[in-house]
């Protein structure tokens, strides 16, 4: 059994690998990177005259409003004194804020709205243990939304009407069976989607409340990834779609809603259409992203093209258009400068102007953070996994993406997996950079954006295939000079977690150690766990993992579990965990701890009793940080803030190895196991 280094071959460590050269560049502190931004969220009123976004009241990331020419004199309306809010947008008669929020992170989102003339909060959906959906908002009908609601049947939500004024809800469509709707400009429900047990989807139109029963658009599981409807426009004429049907990567279409006929809007031989930028008055689409290595927007037609060409003329960095006026004269962009705390702008059509209203992140102003540099790497089997490296700056002194000389390496793996890494400023890719390390993110098969065989490269591929993408990764890194094989560790959250345990587990001298969060260990219990409301999901889940209904199935599974070949590890391994997690139970970290125990293997185990599916409070973030950056310290040999008090004011238990961490065991909560 390999245990943690011992602070004297840490030292020879860094020696050895040239981490020490970082101890030039000023520590950042973890504070600056994971605390509260001082301002971020920004959306623009509907009517032009106000701006919205989530800034710190009293420590507790809050709802404020300020008038748009006036973001100094913004007020803040909500007073939520633990949980941050972090999803917002405007009622469509720009009277009230909306927002969502759960309780400890059980993901039971409910919606409430907040007056910005008198800051009144009222709850919209008042129910308890439901999950609230919005489903459709109008241009033109001001003061009702459509809204779904799961309290009847946890399985399914019910449309519901919404009176925005009076907070009265009325249900227009009881839902037995649907995983999701479609509504037009009048709020009428259009579509309902419903998937087959094949895991493709069927979609019907809807007249009233009577769906038709014969569908008149079906979906292969193929093609059920890649293709979905985008929406209306307003005049209800057209419908959206990103449709991957007769085609790898999905393209953005129009269909003619009376004749069915259908057009190619805009698409791309290496990436999904990822949505577009529709005109509020008309909903027609006036250009479409593309994201391959980086964002890039393509017009259609010249409504918004000199537009485009002057954001992007500024040279501020990777931009994205936000909210978007009812009048269209004013739009919210925020630039991306990657080596720069993201900026926010109050951008003026007709004046062709920019006016800067908050900076995200201000204290990360002149911080000495690195690129990130788009590269692309080659598996075993020929595909190409569109990837992201970051370099500390002692091992890339001119910033040209080449490593001068290895150093120590983490394989920061993203979730889902059916998501994606993309491009920009990213926390993690600079921490740990600052503190001395190469950073590599892939978008190993499975992940989203690059086509539908690309994410079904991954079928049945859990700790097979997929992670054999990882290792080619770090192949990749060891053969352009960036690392050594030996100095790698992995980590991640949720299937970034599960990739670690993988990692440590089922090829246990891979990697020489691994950040787990949410990450699942038993891929039988985890489906046998999931909400109930991932209903209309389960049949491409089980087909993309593995059916846990039947006995070839759970074999499967069991087979792709790291609790399975818990007792392989002898890396150094980090776990944190949510109690409250819906998607990953708390079980799935508990069970792969006890194992290890019960052959004496260390491990640290870190809980935050008020977290569900990763770490949404700041202070909470930054203790299981601190334990993190210690811990790597120990493994890889590169600097680290000391934990110090960190852990003070969150709510972490150290349940499992604070002694193998320097600087825990003196700071660690009363539940730690020593």
């Amino acid at each position: 059994m390999t245990s943690i280094l011992t602070t004297a071959a840490a030292l020879a460590l860094t020696a050895a690998t040239g981490v020490a050269a970082a101890q030039d560049v000023p520590l950042i502190e973890r504070t600056k990177l994971f605390g509260n931004p001082t301002r971020t969220g920004g959306q623009l009123s509907p009517d032009g005259k106000w701006v919205s976004f989530i800034a710190p009241r009293d420590g507790v990331m809050n709802v404020w409003v300020a008038p748009v020419g006036d973001p100094a004199a913004a007020k803040p309306l909500t007073a939520e004194k633990q949980r941050p809010i972090r999803q917002t947008f405007w009622a469509p008669d720009s009277r009230q804020v909306l927002f969502v929020q759960d309780k400890g992170g059980d993901e039971n989102f409910l919606l409430y709205g907040v007056d910005i003339a008198t800051a009144q909060q009222k709850s919209l959906t008042p129910f308890e243990k439901t999950r609230a959906m919005p489903i459709g908002t109008s241009h033109t009908i001001k003061d009702r939304m459509l809204v779904g609601v799961n309290n009847r049947d946890p399985r399914w939500h019910d449309v519901y009407d919404l009176n925005l004024t009076t907070g009265q809800l009325t249900k227009v469509f009881q839902n037995d069976g649907y995983a999701g709707f479609v509504a037009d400009d009048q709020l009428k429900v259009r579509i309902a989607e419903k998937t087959r047990a094949d895991g493709g989807t069927d979609y019907f139109r809807v007249n009233g409340t009577t769906v038709e029963a014969t569908p008149f658009a079906t979906v292969t599981y193929e093609d059920a990834g890649n293709t979905t409807p985008l929406g209306f426009t307003n005049d209800g004429r057209t419908l959206y779609w990103a449709d991957a049907r007769g085609r790898d990567t999905a393209a953005l279409v129009a269909q003619d809603v009376a004749s069915g006929k259908t057009t190619v809007v805009g698409q791309d031989a290496k990436a999904d259409i990822t949505g577009g930028l529709f005109n509020p008055a008309t909903g027609q689409v006036e250009a479409y992203g593309v994201y391959y290595l980086r964002n890039e927007y393509k017009p259609v037609g010249t409504a918004v093209a000199a537009d485009l060409d002057f954001l992007k003329a500024q040279g501020k960095g990777q931009f994205y258009v936000g909210s978007r006026t009812d009048a269209d004269d004013k739009w919210l962009v925020t630039y991306d400068g990657v080596t720069s705390p993201s900026a926010t702008y109050l951008y003026d059509r007709t004046a062709k102007k920019l006016t800067e209203l908050y900076v995200t992140r201000p204290e990360l102003v002149g911080a000495p953070l690195v690129a990130m540099h788009p590269v692309e790497i080659a598996t075993r089997d020929g595909l190409t996994m569109p990837s992201y490296l970051t370099l500390p700056k002692g091992a890339d002194a001119n910033g040209d993406g080449k490593a001068d000389k290895p150093v120590p390496m983490i394989l920061w793996v993203h979730g889902g997996p059916w998501a994606r890494d993309g491009y920009g400023y990213n926390s993690y890719h600079q921490w740990f950079a600052n503190r001395g390390y190469a950073v590599l993110s892939v978008n190993y098969r499975g992940s989203t954006g690059f086509g539908k065989k690309f994410v079904s490269a991954a079928d049945l591929q859990w700790g097979r295939k997929m992670h054999d993408d990882l290792l080619d990764a770090v192949d990749w890194a060891v053969k352009q000079g960036v690392t050594r094989k030996d100095t790698v560790a992995i980590g991640g959250g949720s299937y970034g977690g599960y990739a670690t345990l993988a990692g440590l587990t089922m090829t246990p001298d891979a990697f020489a150690c691994g950040v787990d969060i949410v990450g699942p260990s038993n891929l039988n219990t985890l489906l046998a766990t999931i909400p109930p409301y991932w209903e209309a999901g389960k049949q491409q889940m089980y087909r993309r993992m593995g059916d846990p209904t039947t006995d070839a199935g759970k074999a499967l599974l069991k087979e792709r579990s790291p609790l399975t070949y818990a007792t392989a590890i002898r890396k150094p391994l980090l776990i944190g965990q949510g109690a409250n997690d819906p998607r990953v139970n708390v079980a799935e970290s508990d069970q792969i701890v006890a194992a290890m125990e019960a052959k004496d293997i260390p491990v640290t185990y870190v809980v935050f009793p008020d977290e569900g599916h990763g770490f949404a409070r700041p202070v909470n973030n930054i203790a299981f940080n601190a334990v993190a950056e210690n811990f790597l310290a120990g493994c890889l040999g590169g600097r680290a803030e000391p934990i110090g008090t960190a852990l003070q004011g969150s709510t972490a238990q150290v349940r499992k190895g604070a002694t193998h961490v320097k600087g825990l065991d003196a700071t660690a909560a009363p539940a730690a196991a020593r």
